[in-house]
């Protein structure tokens, strides 16, 4: 990075209203690539009202089409360029019918239905990690060594503002850490050994082929 490289307050400021005000209300949501600075945004919480209106409603449905058309297996609102406290996830069998049978015992790996998480709050529980490739939609084509907690507690909203709790562990706590840590602006190379980052292409050719 080049020396005295700075993005000004205001100019962050500015972005934060043009996001709110232009991304929410459209037809089409794409998924956007670090270096926007929504991804770096501290996303903001939905309201009850807010969360069971037309806007956001549409806005569910479009990030789940989306994740889907990836694939993924899960997607928080600020990767389709809208600052708001809301995720999406679905690990479905057939992503994990492509892994290895020692691969999916490792990442204690199992299908996860389609939900919606609102005002997410994550809790770590226990004190085992993991560490394990990771990727995600918006640095597409490369994925590196993260470290996790390798279980979780996480209070939110469901799509009809309704409480609920989930408890996670393996491969599950780790795509919500991921999720959730979109919505404080932070992405997954933040917490990557950046040594380890790789191309797809070569981490089926050096890493996952040398296992």
């Amino acid at each position: 990075m080049p020396a005295g490289l700075r993005i000004p307050r205001t100019a962050i400021r500015d972005n934060r209203v043009r996001i709110h005000r232009s991304r929410l209300e459209r037809d089409v949501y794409e998924i956007v690539k670090i270096g926007d600075p929504v991804l770096r945004l501290a996303a903001r919480p939905l309201s009850s009202d807010e969360i069971q209106g037309e806007a956001i409603q549409q806005l569910i449905a479009a990030m789940a089409e989306r994740m889907r058309e990836a694939p993924g297996v899960g997607l928080a609102a600020p990767q389709v360029g809208v600052s708001v406290q809301l995720v999406v996830i679905e690990d479905r069998p057939e992503y994990i019918e492509r892994l290895s049978d020692t691969e999916r015992r490792e990442r204690e790996r199992e299908p996860v239905p389609l939900h919606v998480l609102i005002n997410p709050v994550l809790s770590v529980e226990g004190e085992k990690s993991a560490v394990f490739f990771e990727g995600c939609l918006s640095i597409p084509g490369y994925q590196g060594l993260v470290a996790r907690a390798r279980a979780v507690r996480v209070a939110a909203l469901d799509e009809r503002a309704t409480p609920l709790t989930i408890r996670a562990h393996g491969w599950y706590a780790r795509i919500l850490q991921h999720e959730i840590d979109h919505l404080n602006g932070i992405l997954c190379v933040d917490r990557m050994d950046l040594r380890t980052l790789t191309t797809l292409e070569n981490y089926d050719r050096y890493w996952r082929a040398g296992r």
